[in-house]
């Protein structure tokens, strides 16, 4: 249903049809939720433009915009009866003498029907359709199990429903697929986590939940390129929730990250980052001699965000330990820091200026 409205009418960070416009002092228009949570997350610049916001940036709601919307729903979308009967589909998944292919068949249904039509996801969880979802994805059919995952992630996409999955338990169905499905599973369930772990009352759950961080973790280690992005996303979603961060430490991510940002993914260098701010991610990381000739790498030859995330490590490893900021001083890290003040990117040259402000204390 989203597909036939004009892209305008969709939110630049959900991609979903907007519900609730509202307009940044930079210009651009959000969905007010999309936005909030973007500026909760603590981020102080404009999504699009990158250029920096007021601590407290107003929303001004964009009326025009709502209308048009609107107006555009009662004139322009097809009546829903032109989809096929839900509680029909859903009956094929529950159902003892459904054939395997009408279960794939229903399920190719609605997962299309559910990719970005928001009102039709609540009209499914709404429906019961959870339960018969969680039962496909425990399935030992290797097909039926990454079909019902897909399904799966698109209901998680609404924050409505995120609560209401992981009460229902969908924690565990997902760790089990990220321990024993197909590489297809296994991203797909990698994916689910993040999406869950929007919630941050869901961080919490999924963290303490048993084999979870530990799963991603080995996924990160020995899966494929995508398995191993979704995990360290996965990774860093869950330990934005300080909690966890000493559960991922205890779960041996530690050396895992390193090896994975040695190999270029700078997603590990994120997670690295969330990890040194606790004294356990702390104390495991000065145990790897290559941690931090690897963070300076990054500062070398990274992207923005990579530059950004190992700035901050370096400046928390560096903060906690004298020794270790005198290495990193002899390594040259002062004079990079020097050349990054005139970086194109603001937080860089924040976090440069920073670094330079704890070399100087610990001289």
């Amino acid at each position: 249903m989203a597909a036939q409205f004009p892209d305008d009418f969709k939110c630049p960070i959900s991609l979903e049809i907007m519900s609730d416009p509202v307009i940044l002092s930079s210009g651009h228009t959000f969905d007010r939720s999309s936005i909030q949570r973007w500026l909760n997350a603590g981020h102080r610049n404009c999504p699009i433009t990158k250029l920096p916001l007021s601590e407290s940036p107003s929303l001004i709601p964009n009326h025009a915009l709502r209308s048009l919307i609107s107006n555009y729903t009662l004139v322009s979308l097809p009546k829903p009866q032109s989809h096929p009967a839900l509680q029909t589909l859903i009956a094929t998944l529950t159902s003892p003498s459904s054939q395997l292919e009408s279960k794939l068949n229903s399920l190719d249904q609605l997962t299309r029907l559910s990719k970005r039509d928001l009102v039709l996801r609540r009209r499914l969880t709404e429906s019961g359709a959870v339960s018969a979802v969680l039962s496909c994805v425990d399935s030992d059919e290797p097909v039926l199990r990454e079909k019902s995952l897909n399904l799966l992630l698109n209901l998680s996409l609404d924050d409505d429903n995120k609560v209401g999955l992981v009460a229902e338990g969908a924690i565990g169905r997902v760790v089990a697929a990220l321990r024993g499905g197909s590489p297809e599973c296994r991203a797909v369930a990698a994916t689910t986590l993040t999406s869950l772990a929007v919630l941050e009352v869901n961080k919490a759950t999924i963290g303490a939940y048993p084999n979870a961080i530990r799963a991603l973790v080995s996924l990160l280690r020995v899966g494929n390129t995508r398995e191993a992005k979704e995990a360290a996303t996965a990774i860093f979603a869950i330990c934005s929730f300080p909690g966890n961060r000493r559960r991922a430490v205890e779960c041996g991510a530690v050396p895992v990250l390193i090896e994975s940002a040695r190999s270029g993914l700078e997603r590990a260098v994120e997670v690295l980052c969330l990890l040194s701010t606790c004294k356990e991610g702390k104390e495991e990381m000065v145990k790897f001699s290559d941690c931090v000739p690897i963070l300076v790498q990054v500062l070398r030859n990274g992207c923005s965000r990579g530059v950004q995330y190992a700035l901050l490590t370096l400046n928390s490893l560096c903060s906690w330990s004298r020794d270790l900021c005198l290495e990193v001083l002899e390594i040259g890290v002062f004079e990079l820091c020097v050349k990054l003040l005139e970086d194109d990117n603001e937080k860089v040259r924040r976090n440069a200026s920073s670094l330079i402000q704890v070399f100087r204390g610990k001289r």
